[in-house]
């Protein structure tokens, strides 16, 4: 067994324990074969996800009633970071089902539309979350989307971008404004599926990392949504969105600190297998130090997210601790991803090893679901109105 999240906390519980331990083995045995050849094709293979969902990752928090697992946020932490260990594709994939869309309709939905979608995305259906425009990235209520009132239903108009899963989803959430003239006041959040007339998926982004998960423009032509397919109060959106993203950032860290576990043990195996001046390359003192160092900043990062992740659990302020962890988390990703390259040497700069692609998959982690900036910016303003 490798010094991970089973090894090095105390604080799992024995069904998280063994739940991270059957997502380490399927990622194992189902993902890790076809890793490169999804970067390459950058496409999720389809046969993955039919098995994704009879894992269990797919509907973690869903209740049984509605055909989910009925489990806890922590799990899909748990699920996320051990994903990504292998993939960290396949882990944002999972990721947004659950700590976005799934969330979402838990939290803001009415009980017509719980009934109506979470049994779908409980068992094969893969939602979306249509935020990010071309104009609004960190300011997101710079939004451009409209949406006009026409009798049963609202008229969408705009155009989305950067929107995760969109090649694979079903069930879009889309953000747009009913009245422009009051500001990120007139927000809403419109439940958009894949058949309605007008609705297109756009171009598919070429990307630098996290190639198989599908990053896509979104295009609403005069799509015509019914009124009762909003989730939360009209011109609420704003709310829906904040509180989503502050939930969806543990999910990010979690990818994070997989990914730099993962980049790690592929270091440390290689540095055991690799041998220059007659010793093994873990033998040398200066590789011993960096190894130690890379183990340490995962530990820290690890303990963050998972204290951010409790604190969401047991419905305490997890704001600040959420933007903490992405942020540190992110950063050691970075670090710990490209260390993992330098110890493989030239062959690190290959795709012969895995460690080109995590390094190429962190960089992500600064970007999306709120920069770096962004995160240091909520850290700033909650610890100024904290200290008197």
């Amino acid at each position: 067994m490798t010094h991970d999240v089973v090894t090095a906390l105390t604080t799992l519980s024995e069904e998280e324990r063994l739940f991270a331990e059957t997502v380490r083995d399927f990622a194992q045995k189902e993902i890790k074969p076809i890793v490169m050849k999804m970067d390459e094709e950058q496409v999720v293979q389809k046969d993955l996800i039919p098995k994704l969902f009879e894992l269990g990752v797919m509907s973690i928090e869903i209740p049984e009633k509605f055909g989910g697992v009925e489990s806890s946020f922590f799990m899909s932490v748990l699920a996320i970071e051990e994903l990504a260990k292998v993939d960290p594709s396949i882990s944002v994939l999972v990721d947004v089902q659950n700590t976005l869309c799934i969330n979402l309709f838990i939290n803001f939905a009415n009980d017509t539309l719980k009934e109506k979608y979470l049994p779908q995305l409980a068992t094969n259906k893969i939602g979306a979350y249509g935020l990010s425009e071309s104009t609004s990235g960190s300011d997101a209520f710079a939004l451009t989307t409209t949406a006009k009132e026409d009798g049963d239903h609202y008229i969408l108009n705009g155009r989305k971008l950067w929107i995760t899963n969109s090649n694979e989803a079903d069930i879009f959430v889309i953000f747009a404004n009913v009245d422009p003239s009051k500001g990120y006041k007139g927000i809403t959040a419109f439940v958009v599926e894949r058949g309605y007339e007008g609705f297109e998926v756009g171009k598919k982004e070429d990307k630098l990392g996290i190639r198989a998960s599908s990053t896509c423009e979104l295009i609403l032509d005069n799509v015509k949504v019914p009124k009762e397919n909003i989730v939360g109060e009209l011109g609420k959106g704003y709310k829906v969105a904040i509180e989503t993203l502050n939930e969806g950032r543990i999910g990010i860290a979690a990818q994070m600190i997989g990914l730099a576990q993962g980049s790690l043990e592929h270091a440390v195996r290689y540095t055991k297998e690799r041998k220059q001046f007659g010793k093994s390359l873990i033998d040398f003192q200066g590789v011993q130090f960096e190894l130690a160092k890379m183990a340490t900043e995962i530990e820290a990062a690890r303990l963050m997210v998972y204290n951010a992740a409790r604190l969401k659990c047991e419905g305490k302020d997890f704001v600040k601790q959420a933007s903490m962890a992405k942020y540190f988390s992110s950063e050691v990703a970075g670090r710990v991803s490209g260390k993992a390259v330098e110890l493989h040497g030239g062959y690190g700069f290959t795709k012969e090893y895995p460690v080109e692609k995590l390094m190429r998959d962190s960089m992500i982690g600064k970007i999306y679901e709120g920069t770096s900036n962004m995160q240091l910016m909520t850290i700033s303003k909650i610890i100024a109105n904290e200290i008197n």
